[in-house]
């Protein structure tokens, strides 16, 4: 059994896939999709082949399923009777735990849980995952599955919800930062392209030096702002309109509603 099966062709999914079929090749993989175009057009961008729900349930190693949360019930009961014990079912759900999958499904099978953010689309994403009876070789298939699509960590379950409500949220959060500080930057007569393009790249590099040095992000902040500079007034300026509480408050609020969302 080599083959990968993707059921949900969305967005998510079908970055997912696309990594995948760097990794494995398209040849291996199988689509499917409530909407058939959707999925025939993605199987011709990385040469998989569209198949159908039951089909993939049958003959698939892993299966990925990129459907809503109120919509997974419904699928788990329909492709349940046909999934193999040496199957891994891979979930996407927000909200949607193991035990819960578990219940859904019926039967006793390899669960993991995922929660992808998308920057996958670019090879740059950060996928989350716990798993429930998962053996080592599965995992280990798991990992090389999803290594195009960017980094993976392995968390407690218990610890998936606010991890979701960071990196799963968290682009938007960043995407709107980008958009203000090129705002502010047009505002000042910048052209927009060139303000997005650094702005953008300011956000890159500046995440880069996080990660790559190791350093506390108060302390790279502290070592831009010179006394009485430029850059301690704008500091001064966020802080003054509850900038970081603000940004607190979001990752709070998506996790609040991760939360609601798994108790559908």
């Amino acid at each position: 059994m080599s083959k990968y099966g993707f059921i949900g062709c969305g967005n998510m999914g079908g970055a997912l896939a696309a990594a995948a079929a760097k990794a494995v090749g398209g040849n291996a993989i199988l689509l499917a999709d409530a909407d058939e175009q959707k999925a025939k057009a993605l199987a011709e961008k990385i040469g998989a082949t569209v198949s159908t729900n039951e089909t993939i349930a049958k003959s698939c190693q892993f299966i990925v399923l990129g459907v809503k949360p109120q919509m997974m019930g419904v699928l788990m009961q329909e492709i349940a009777p046909f999934i193999s014990f040496e199957s891994v079912v891979v979930s996407m759900a927000a909200g949607l735990s193991l035990s819960r999958l578990k219940e859904l499904l019926g039967v006793e099978r390899p669960l993991i849980r995922i929660m992808p953010n998308t920057p996958v689309q670019v090879g740059e994403g950060r996928i989350l995952y716990a798993m429930d009876g998962v053996k080592l070789h599965q995992e280990k298939a798991f990992l090389e599955l999803f290594s195009h699509a960017g980094t993976l960590h392995a968390l407690e379950e218990k610890l998936i919800d606010a991890g979701t409500a960071l990196s799963g949220c968290g682009p938007a959060f960043v995407y709107l930062f980008i958009e203000a500080l090129a705002d502010g930057a047009v505002t000042c007569g910048l052209p927009r392209e060139t303000a997005l393009e650094l702005a953008a790249g300011t956000v890159l590099g500046s995440a880069e030096m996080v990660l790559k040095t190791g350093i506390h992000p108060g302390a790279l902040k502290d070592a831009v702002c010179s006394p009485g500079g430029s850059t301690i007034e704008g500091v001064h300026a966020l802080e003054q309109n509850g900038f970081r509480g603000a940004a607190m408050e979001a990752v709070i609020k998506a996790f609040e509603k991760t939360k609601e969302l798994g108790k559908k």
